[in-house]
């Protein structure tokens, strides 16, 4: 009985306060007893709630300044690489829509654990995320908003939170100079489908040719380093952080027993599909050259992108994690020595992002 009414006293008042002042004065009564290991495992628990929330304020970067990042951004608007800099500024401003909910509900949350707000449905939800190390929001029946404002992920709290870091690492650097790098994360864009048509854009007014009638190609280098990468290539620009499930990228060494390497402009592009190896479920993809061309006649206008129909090329979908579905970015062409219809079977495909 006296155990009965201890779990109940603890459910029925440590949710609403984490105050350790008013958390040690409620279990005073139980230590020395026969529970006294109970009550200090929930005090444990509640100072890693408080240790948690204060770490997580803690780094959680400040929002863009977006009178800085239109200022930085206004010599090249007009020119040729308007396109990439209205990008560059479209994520400053997603970012900063996350940091902001972020930053709001963490401070709700301390407050209401402190007993200086009272606890909403939201704030439990988010407790409730943080205490098992899930992005709040991630349950579809919960109250709290991150999910919303953030990007498909299947990663956890910690995994997710780094992953913010790195996105927001990257967002500065590209909208301090508004240059875009030579090789781009595309995977840490919030909108990954707003580079890839702003490289169509670019290279449209580039050659005087209708937007309407350019679609992207793709290619994999022999490049595997971000480093490698000193210039941009031709029609297009280079990317990385893709990831392939299903089969794999030959090494160069296979490659090379093929075929020789293949220049697409002043790129060298080398490799094709090759059924993976055990236990190497997703192996990392060197970087990948996206290239603006022309529409062909004979391609096959459809819902996902154009079909090329040629044998030569596995048309590959493109998606932000392993849920595959609604995550769907666009449609890569890469080069296969085998029948297309194995690696449909396989159900390969390339992957944005790791679910840890």
């Amino acid at each position: 009985g006296r155990m009965n009414a201890l779990l109940d006293d603890l459910q029925a008042q440590l949710p609403e306060s984490f105050v350790m002042l008013v958390v040690l004065e409620n279990a005073q009564p139980f230590l020395g007893g026969a529970t006294e290991p109970y009550v200090v495992v929930a005090m444990q628990e509640c100072g890693r709630m408080n240790a948690l929330l204060d770490d997580l304020q803690a780094q959680l970067p400040e929002s863009f300044v977006m009178l800085v990042v239109l200022e930085n951004a206004q010599p090249f608007l007009g020119g040729a690489t308007e396109p990439y800099v209205v990008v560059a500024m479209q994520e400053c401003g997603r970012m900063n829509a996350l940091l902001d909910e972020m930053r709001m509900t963490l401070a709700d949350l301390d407050k209401g654990l402190k007993g200086q707000l009272n606890m909403t449905d939201k704030m439990e939800d988010m407790a409730i995320a943080l205490g098992i190390n899930e992005w709040p929001g991630r349950n579809p029946f919960s109250k709290c908003t991150w999910e919303k404002s953030a990007w498909p992920s299947k990663k956890g709290l910690q995994a997710q939170y780094i992953d913010l870091l790195e996105r927001y690492r990257c967002a500065k650097e590209w909208s301090d100079s508004m240059i875009t790098p030579f090789s781009l994360w595309l995977p840490g864009l919030f909108n990954p489908t707003a580079f890839l048509t702003a490289i169509k854009q670019v290279t449209a007014r580039a050659t005087q040719r209708p937007l309407d009638n350019m679609t992207n190609e793709t290619h994999f280098t022999t490049m595997f380093n971000i480093e490698d990468a000193t210039v941009y290539p031709e029609d297009g620009m280079l990317i990385h952080g893709l990831f392939m499930e299903g089969s794999r990228w030959s090494s160069l060494e296979e490659a090379a027993e093929v075929e020789a390497p293949h220049m697409v402009g002043h790129t060298e592009t080398f490799g094709h599909v090759k059924e993976s190896f055990l236990k190497d479920l997703l192996p990392v993809m060197p970087l990948m050259y996206v290239k603006a061309v022309p529409v062909q006649p004979h391609w096959q206008a459809e819902g996902v992108g154009f079909l090329r129909n040629d044998p030569k090329v596995y048309e590959c979908p493109v998606f932000i994690t392993l849920n595959r579905g609604g995550t769907y970015v666009f449609l890569a062409t890469l080069n296969t020595l085998e029948p297309v219809s194995k690696w449909v079977l396989t159900g390969t495909a390339l992957i944005m992002q790791t679910p840890r």
